[in-house]
C-alpha cells in the first residue's frame, strides 16, 4: 500500500517508515501536521494514511473529517497514544478504517493494513464497535459556559475548524483560539476531540441553541 504517515512526532514517523517499507509498503510522505497530511494526501493520493491524534494548534476531528470528505479513496488508520474508547467511537463515526495505539508492533500494524486493504475495519480489542453504554444516572456536573463558548462548543462538535468558526462568528482567529482555550479549561478537557466527546456524552450540545 502507498502510505502517508502523519504524526506530530517526526522521530516516530521516521522510525516507522523503514519498518513498513521492509514489510512491502511504500511511504509516499511523512508529515508532522494535519495541514501537511491533507496536502500530502491531495498530492500523492495514497491508499491509506496513518495518523496521530495530537497536533498542537490543529483540530484532529476537523482534519480527519476533511480527509474522509475530500479523499474518500484514502483509508484513515489512527495510531493513538492510548486506547481511548470515547475517542475511538468518535473516530469511528467519522468513518476511519482503524484505531490502534502506538504500543502496536510493526507486525500488528502490517496485519491491520492488510485487513484495511481487504475492506475491513480494525479496532484494537476492547474498543467499542457501538456507542458506549451510559453509566447509571448521576448528578451531572454544571458547566458554566458563556453564550459564545456554547456556540464554539456546538461548532466543534459539528467538526468545524478554526478558520471556518472565526469567519462564521465574525471574530479574529486569535479571539476564537482564546474562546477554545477557555472552553477546554472549563470542560476539563485537553483537546477539541475530547471536548466533542464530552459534549456528546453529557448531552451538552442538545442544550445549546443552533
Amino acid at each position: 500500500m502507498r502510505l502517508v504517515l502523519c504524526d506530530d512526532n517526526l522521530l516516530f514517523g521516521e522510525a516507522l517508515a523503514p519498518a513498513l517499507t521492509a514489510s512491502g509498503h511504500q511511504i509516499a510522505a511523512i508529515t508532522t501536521s494535519l495541514a501537511g497530511g491533507v496536502a500530502a494526501i491531495r498530492a500523492r493520493k495514497p491508499d491509506a494514511c496513518l495518523i496521530g491524534l495530537r497536533f498542537p494548534g490543529e483540530d484532529p476531528l476537523a482534519g480527519i473529517r476533511a480527509i474522509r470528505q475530500r479523499h474518500p479513496g484514502t483509508a484513515v488508520v489512527i495510531l493513538a497514544r492510548a486506547a481511548d474508547p470515547t475517542a475511538a467511537w468518535e473516530a469511528r463515526k467519522l468513518g476511519v478504517a482503524g484505531f490502534l495505539t502506538k504500543d502496536a508492533n510493526v507486525a500488528q500494524i502490517t496485519q491491520a493494513l492488510a485487513a484495511v486493504a481487504a475492506g475491513e475495519t480494525v479496532f484494537e480489542p476492547g474498543l467499542p464497535s457501538r456507542p458506549m453504554a451510559r453509566a447509571p444516572r448521576r448528578d451531572r456536573r454544571v458547566y458554566e459556559l458563556t453564550p459564545r463558548e456554547q456556540e464554539v462548543l456546538r461548532r466543534i462538535v459539528d467538526g468545524q475548524g478554526t478558520g471556518q468558526m472565526a469567519k462564521e462568528m465574525n471574530i479574529a482567529t486569535s479571539t476564537l483560539r482564546s474562546y477554545v482555550k477557555t472552553l477546554l479549561t472549563k470542560l476539563g478537557t485537553h483537546s477539541r476531540l475530547q471536548a466533542a466527546a464530552l459534549a456528546s456524552r453529557e448531552g451538552l450540545v442538545a442544550q445549546v441553541p443552533a
